[in-house]
């Protein structure tokens, strides 16, 4: 049976208790300091993922990567790359023909080119069909909205980095308005150009201002990469609708409970075809991952061991060929969820009234 292996690391400290019950026991700065010195190890084995379409089954293992986002952050590059080399090493241990990266492991340094160099073993950050889920989802949570993207504004928060840029190339199509956020404004001109180059009638403006941007928009899709979040409660229009794609999250968790006349839903959530089993807590239903771990799943399904996403630049053409994999063998958008908790048709059109009522306010 052909097996793939896909590396996790606690987005924060407070994650290790997932797994671990006596995480709760330690201080932070401790657990920290005790996790940082432990070796790559098998979290969970996946069985039951099954294509629809051939009816091949495949296996795998979550690995763990000990390091938060923080010390991958603020920690050497070179040492952090060499925590997610041994991390992939105990997969090609576990018999793994594949892996992907999770989360920041997927940031870190060239984006992956390391890693699988080093390696030895195909690699992939799976942000080909986490672009193709994102923007449909965002769509999907546009429709529902009473939107259409050719009248509205969208932002792009986080433009220059792979995911970015590839949510920005495919949709543009789609805008006549479109703001590119980043950090460095030289870059985000240099995709300003790239996207003209393609002769679609948009308007597109840079900014390396974040709540300027959002505040300007009714839709937003973030993926920003940023340690911590960047979009309060007071930065949204009434009735914006927000695709947050990053892992941490772009949107502070209070514009939840705050905002209740805006839609926030998770970028890249996805249902796994066959009897799947994770045996592994990370937060979602059964049978439903990130379209990362889809990628990586899928690419198995399909025998091509080979390295995929990886580096600054996702391809166009690879978003669109994940999406046609994903069809072929199940994988389907896990609906609309927000803060981790499904979105239903009733529940969205209660926000989508609150924003009208509170738009007849504000004139």
């Amino acid at each position: 049976m052909d097996k793939f292996g896909f590396i996790i690391h606690p987005l924060e400290i407070t994650d290790y208790s997932r797994k671990y019950s006596w995480a709760d026991k330690l201080p932070d700065y401790v657990l920290e300091r005790v996790t940082r010195m432990l070796p790559a190890l098998k979290v969970s084995h996946i069985t039951g993922v099954e294509s629809e379409a051939t009816g091949k089954e495949i296996e795998g293992y979550f690995v763990s990567c000990f390091l938060t986002t923080r010390q991958m952050m603020s920690l050497p590059t070179d040492k952090v790359i060499k925590k997610i080399i041994h991390a992939g090493e105990k997969a090609r241990e576990l018999g793994a023909q594949i892996v992907g990266l999770g989360a920041f492991t997927s940031v870190v340094g060239d984006k992956g080119i390391t890693v699988a160099r080093e390696l030895g073993i195909p690699v992939t950050t799976g942000n080909s069909y986490t672009v193709a889920t994102a923007i449909k989802g965002t769509r999907l949570a546009v429709k529902k909205m009473g939107y259409q993207l050719t009248d509205i504004t969208a932002a792009v928060v986080g433009a220059t980095g792979s995911i970015g840029r590839a949510v920005s190339l495919v949709l543009s199509s789609d805008l006549e308005r479109l703001i590119l956020v980043g950090r460095d404004m030289g870059r985000l001109n240099q995709l300003k150009k790239e996207i003209e180059g393609l002769n679609y009638q948009l308007e597109i403006n840079c900014t390396t201002d974040v709540k300027q941007a959002v505040s300007s928009s009714e839709v937003i899709i973030s993926a920003s990469g940023a340690v911590d979040a960047l979009i309060d409660p007071v930065d949204l229009l009434p009735g914006a609708v927000v695709c947050d794609v990053a892992r941490p999250r772009d949107v502070a968790v209070r514009v939840g409970t705050q905002r209740d006349d805006v839609l926030v839903i998770e970028g890249g959530i996805v249902e796994v075809p066959g009897a799947v089993n994770f045996n592994f807590n990370f937060g979602y239903p059964p049978k439903t991952a990130y379209a990362c771990m889809a990628e990586t799943m899928m690419l198995t399904l399909e025998g091509r061991f080979e390295d995929y996403s990886l580096g600054p630049f996702i391809e166009v053409e690879k978003v669109k060929e994940t999406a046609s994999m994903a069809e072929k063998h199940g994988f389907k958008l896990a609906g609309l969820r927000s803060f981790e908790r499904a979105l239903s048709d009733h529940k969205i059109a209660e926000i989508r009234q609150r924003a009208e009522e509170k738009m007849m306010m504000m004139y």
